[in-house]
């Protein structure tokens, strides 16, 4: 295979690709998304013009879950990885995406419903995973999975936005060594130089 991938290191879905890029040590080759022709060309494969989008020998591959399965498909074994995949990025990701986008806005133009309830449906997920990673090692058990390339970064910037704190130690445990697992700490350390990007200031802790 032939890879390139079409995204930016600070972006949380593109992040969720490299973790699985790295965990198969798959090479690839970067188009980092930072300039007008950047941005032109991945309008030309997915004329939504979200990131990441891998192409593999000139095909096109959309979407963060797709494209783990099409270069790493040991890393889903089961439907419950599966699931917990779209719990990350449905529950945790997309709240936590509609508190930061809030804050990219106008003044006149933010919701301060729709924060309220995204920081509401942040407390419902961080109680279920709390219960669900009881005597957990990753999140669909003892075998790290796409379910940890997913949580890793919906969890990463999640706590920045809205503290897991001491409510929920094995949610704090679990993320906490996400941060240690080399891939994601490989991907985070390649987004630390766009931190002051981040619209809610990101803190020293990680």
């Amino acid at each position: 295979m032939a890879l390139v991938l079409h995204g930016h290191p600070f972006s949380s879905y593109t992040q969720k690709v490299l973790i699985a890029l790295y965990e198969n040590a798959t090479p690839f080759t970067w188009r980092v998304l930072d300039n007008a022709e950047a941005w032109g060309e991945l309008a030309s494969l997915w004329p939504v013009r979200l990131m990441p989008v891998l192409v593999d020998d000139g095909t096109p591959v959309i979407e963060s879950s797709i494209i783990i399965e099409h270069i790493a498909p040991h890393l889903v074994p089961s439907l419950e990885v599966r699931l917990l995949d779209r719990f990350f990025d449905l529950y945790v990701m997309t709240p936590m995406q509609k508190i930061v986008g809030d804050k990219l806005r106008p003044e006149n133009e933010r919701d301060p419903r729709g924060v309220t309830d995204a920081r509401a449906r942040l407390d419902v997920a961080y109680g279920w995973l709390e219960k669900e990673l009881k005597r957990r090692e990753w999140a669909a058990g003892d075998t790290f999975t796409m379910a940890d390339c997913a949580a890793a970064p919906s969890l990463f910037y999640a706590d920045w936005v809205q503290p897991i704190g001491a409510r929920f130690p094995n949610l704090g445990a679990y993320r906490a060594r996400l941060l240690k697992r080399p891939s994601f700490a490989r991907a985070v350390d390649e987004a630390r130089p766009f931190r002051p990007l981040f619209p809610l200031g990101a803190p020293d802790r990680d």
